[in-house]
This record gives structure tokens, sequence and C-alpha cells, in this order.
């Protein structure tokens, strides 16, 4: 999966990895529910390191359809929750 991190660019993740980013996903769902600011940036800078870690950079001239799109670590709470479905930010 190709995922683009606002700002940043692309990273493709494979699929193996989503259980890991689907818990940091859920997490960042509760907290915003809960309005809980802090625990809201904890949570996005450790699911952007992650998508960091677990993927593969892709280079800065490629310019592939990104299958999901992550907010920036500078992204609000109430910015994230815009780009929030039902489903959260990470497709389960």
């Amino acid at each position: 999966m190709i995922v683009r991190i606002m700002g940043e660019g692309q990273v493709k993740v494979a699929e193996s990895h989503f259980a890991e980013l689907n818990k940091l996903d859920d997490e960042l769902l509760a907290e915003m529910e809960s309005g809980d600011e802090e625990g809201f940036r904890r949570t996005l800078g450790a699911l952007l390191e992650a998508v960091r870690r677990l993927g593969e950079p892709l280079p800065d001239e490629a310019l592939e359809p990104s299958e999901l799109i992550l907010p920036g670590p500078d992204a609000t709470l109430d910015e994230v929750r815009d780009m929030l479905s039902d489903d959260g930010l990470i497709p389960g």
C-alpha cells in the first residue's frame, strides 16, 4: 500500500504491518473522541514514526496514487477529525 504523509512524501508499506498500524490508529481515534490533545499528539507522532520505520520511502519524483493519506506531524486535532471517517486513518 502506498501511504502519503502530508508535507513529507510517499512511503510503500507492506500489508503485514497493518496490525501494528491499526493498533495506533485505534488509540488515535479514542484520544480524538475523548478530546485528549496530549494523547493525540503522542499517538499521531507514534503512528507517523511507525509508517516511516516500517515503510520504504518512494523517490520524490515518483507520483504513485496514494491509497492512504496521513496528516503531517503538525496537524491539529480538529484537522485530523476532518480527515477521519468511521474507519479511522488506516483501513481495516
